[in-house]
């Protein structure tokens, strides 16, 4: 049936009704059956891996993290990535950085370190950045730990990939600028698109495996890697696959990156002199995030099609909840209500109450407002479960700094550890609380042994975008 007051409309319009807009198009809706109904799956993940400025691989991470290690170290010119350019301009360039403290991803051929022989440096590697690289060394990792390497095509179609990134390379961005100045550009390499293109991440995986279901990046600033997992587990929930490999990478430890941020003034720049101090989520005297590097990768799978194959079982995926703060194009609202709103949203689909959560791995960055701002959201939902000291909290970003794209990865793996381990781990360098904390709600300042059946990991990036990813024990 048609409203008159949309008859009178369409009347009254160069474009009559009965021409252009059917009668029987507003009912046609009614008269098709309703589509198939979808019955939600539970998602599981079965497999994990990283690589972080702890080191490559997740033995080596965790083992370093639980015991108050810290990847931050002091910059060289060396390590900004602008090789094209004179000596005297590469120096002037690192001058100019007011911050001067990254978090490095350890390379070389020993344990624990990135081999950029076996994922760079050869032939066919000539389209692959190192984003791209990192992202298929830790998926090598998850997929090898969850011992998932099917080789029938079913199984393949049933298998995808979403991995997002941050930024992409800027470091060829950058070499290819510089090609354009020297007036050089045949020599612009044919490998430049797909080397900075962020999809190219989840591509690269997706060809090396042949894995043929949904292939997906998103591109959410700093709750990149949050937002792939949180997707993937919808595609495997939804029926698109069955398994999924999932997670964040980012490089972009380099000179224009790092100018970018120094200029708008979100970069540490007080312990230039004293890089492991340098990254203190939650204490009175942080000034800025570091900038890290890193991927981290995780095998999530349909829970009836990872007991058949008897897939080793970290955790179960319960709750994603996202939301916008609809606010600042980089500072969150003062009331915290973005991340707020997606805590509770992970919370609501869980079915589980916020006093059941055992441990919340912050998105702290380090930064002056940022922290306060989550802080105060933790609060609004946990109430009185915070603030007796029943929830445990830290942010690991004190040891690793802050892997932009691949952030909301790397700690979600770490929430999904402190389950698996029952350990929760530290948050380094709070020696003067924000004034906000109190003897009972106060973040960990060294790992705690505990029994941990459910776990939070946030995730807030710039534009105001937020995610948050509720992790409870398979056992």
């Amino acid at each position: 049936m048609i409203l008159p007051s949309v008859r009178r409309l369409f009347a009254k319009s160069r474009f009559p009704l009965s021409r252009h807009v059917p009668s029987s198009s507003f009912s046609a809706i009614q008269a098709f059956d309703p589509p198939p109904v979808v019955h939600t799956r539970r998602v599981v993940v079965t497999g994990l891996g990283m690589v972080t400025p702890l080191g490559c691989g997740v033995k080596s991470t965790w083992t370093r993290l639980i015991e108050g290690g810290c990847g931050i170290i002091k910059l060289t010119p060396e390590d900004l990535q602008i090789n094209a350019f004179d000596p005297e301009t590469q120096l002037h360039i690192y001058d100019q950085l007011t911050s001067k403290v990254a978090a490095v991803v350890p390379r070389g051929t020993k344990p624990g370190e990135f081999n950029e022989e076996l994922w760079l440096n050869s032939k066919e590697h000539r389209s692959i950045s190192r984003f791209i690289g990192y992202a298929l060394c830790a998926a090598d990792e998850a997929l090898k730990d969850a011992n998932w390497m099917p080789s029938l095509q079913e199984q393949k179609e049933k298998t995808g990939v979403s991995i997002g990134g941050g930024i992409g390379s800027i470091s060829d961005v950058l070499d290819a600028a510089q090609l354009i100045c020297d007036k050089k550009l045949r020599r612009l390499s044919p490998f430049f698109i797909p080397r900075i293109l962020i999809n190219m991440a989840s591509g690269h995986v997706s060809m090396k495996y042949g894995f043929q279901g949904p292939n997906h990046a998103a591109v959410t600033a700093c709750a990149t890697g949050a937002h792939s997992i949180g997707d993937a587990v919808r595609m495997i929930q939804f029926g698109d696959s069955d398994v999924m490999v999932a997670g964040g990478t980012e490089s972009s430890i380099d000179a224009l990156s790092i100018a970018g941020f120094c200029r708008s003034r979100a970069l540490c720049t007080k312990y230039n002199s004293a890089p492991q101090e340098a990254s203190r989520p939650f204490d009175s005297g942080r000034d800025g995030f570091v900038i890290g590097e890193g991927s981290g990768v995780m095998v999530l799978e349909e829970l009836d099609h990872a007991l058949k194959r008897g897939a080793r079982i970290y955790a179960e995926v319960r709750g994603y909840g996202t939301s916008g703060d609809a606010h600042h194009i980089t500072q969150p609202h003062a009331s915290g209500r973005g991340a707020a709103l997606a805590m509770t949203r992970a919370l609501k689909q869980s079915g589980f109450h916020p006093c059941q959560v055992d441990y919340l791995n912050a998105h702290a960055t380090s930064t002056p407002l940022g922290d306060t701002v989550e802080a105060t959201a933790i609060k609004s939902v946990f109430a009185d479960h915070a603030l007796s000291g029943a929830l445990a909290f830290s942010s690991t970003k004190g040891a690793v700094g802050h892997l932009l794209g691949a952030a909301g990865a790397v700690e979600a793996i770490f929430s999904v550890l402190a389950i698996h381990t029952g350990v929760a781990p530290p948050s380094l360098n709070l020696k003067e609380p924000d004034p906000i904390f109190n003897d009972n709600f106060m973040p960990l300042t060294s790992s705690k042994q505990m029994p941990i059946r459910i776990a939070l990991s946030n995730s807030f990036g710039f534009g105001g975008t937020n995610a948050s990813l509720l992790f409870a024990s398979a056992a």
